[in-house]
């Protein structure tokens, strides 16, 4: 059984940490709330005012002078001097699905519109981006003496009608198991392609015989030797160069990259084809490995 006094001893024990804590709240002998008087509040109140204000005032003119470095309409650092660097790269549309999005791999079955209708609809959709977009006041057709401004951009034909075998028209070939795939050049900034001293050792025999000057030109083939049997016959519209009147970008309103659509004809069913288009111009580096200059992406029809 407890002790009186024990019990006593604690009451007085707990009745002291209270008093202890009131205390601490208030002391009414010295004034103080927390351990500080009013003014001393005051004082440290006021300190830490000005201080975070001063912080906040060097902290936006430190913001303020570093956007007076930046240009709204071009880079500070561009080409070589830039992260990106001056050698463009390829992409490629359609894109998987956003459930697969890190695949390359295009499959469908050509008699089965249930695997067909997302890769045409990623298709029609970046072409209607193109109509949106590639018009306006400072879109002009060009020529070979006329191309691409600072101030003006050039218009890109789209290929429309049902004559043409990679139209929305004719769901760009998915249906007769004669895909189009769009291979593009990515932007950078300011970069003009340059025409080759002379025609370089590795390009294709075919193309060597109609290679021209003031052209980028795409290539795609098998990145094998089983890969090159199987993908047939390659075709490319509206034609396999892309004209340098586009070039450069400059952030024009209204520019769109120039593609050329690829055309897989007489690709073999059944087999999955790993494919390697590659751009060609003296100044786009090409290694395989690190994918300078060429977009990689597997072909699949059922």
């Amino acid at each position: 059984m407890e002790d009186k006094g024990e019990t006593y001893y604690k009451s007085n024990e707990e009745q002291t940490k209270w008093q202890s804590f009131k205390k601490m709240v208030w002391n009414s002998e010295t004034k103080e709330c927390f351990g500080r008087t009013g003014l001393s509040w005051f004082k440290i109140t006021l300190f830490y005012i000005i201080f975070y204000a001063c912080l906040a005032a060097f902290w936006t003119c430190m913001l303020v002078v570093f956007y007076q470095t930046l240009d709204d309409n071009q880079p500070k650092w561009k080409l070589d001097s830039s992260r990106i660097g001056s050698s463009p790269g390829l992409g490629f549309r359609p894109s998987p699905p956003d459930a697969n999005i890190d695949s390359t791999l295009i499959w469908f079955n050509a008699t089965r519109n249930d695997t067909i209708e997302h890769w045409v609809k990623n298709i029609n959709d970046t072409l209607k981006y193109y109509r949106l977009h590639n018009v306006g006041k400072n879109v002009q057709t060009c020529t070979k003496e006329q191309t691409a401004s600072k101030e003006r951009v050039c218009n890109f034909p789209l290929l429309e009608g049902k004559t043409e075998p990679c139209s929305v028209a004719r769901q760009f070939g998915f249906p007769e198991g004669k895909p189009c795939i769009l291979v593009k050049l990515n932007r950078i900034f300011d970069w003009i392609p340059v025409n080759y001293d002379s025609e370089p050792a590795d390009l294709t025999p075919h193309l060597k015989e109609d290679f021209e000057k003031d052209k980028v030109y795409i290539t795609c083939t098998g990145e094998n030797s089983a890969d090159k049997d199987n993908i047939g016959e390659v075709e490319y519209h509206p034609s396999q160069g892309i004209p340098f009147m586009y070039f450069p970008f400059t952030n024009q309103e209204g520019y769109m990259s120039p593609f050329v659509f690829v055309q897989f004809s007489h690709i073999n069913r059944g087999v999955l084809v790993n494919v390697e288009c590659r751009a060609w111009s003296k100044n786009i580096n090409f290694d395989r490995g690190d994918r300078l200059g060429s977009v990689h992406f597997e072909l699949l029809v059922d």
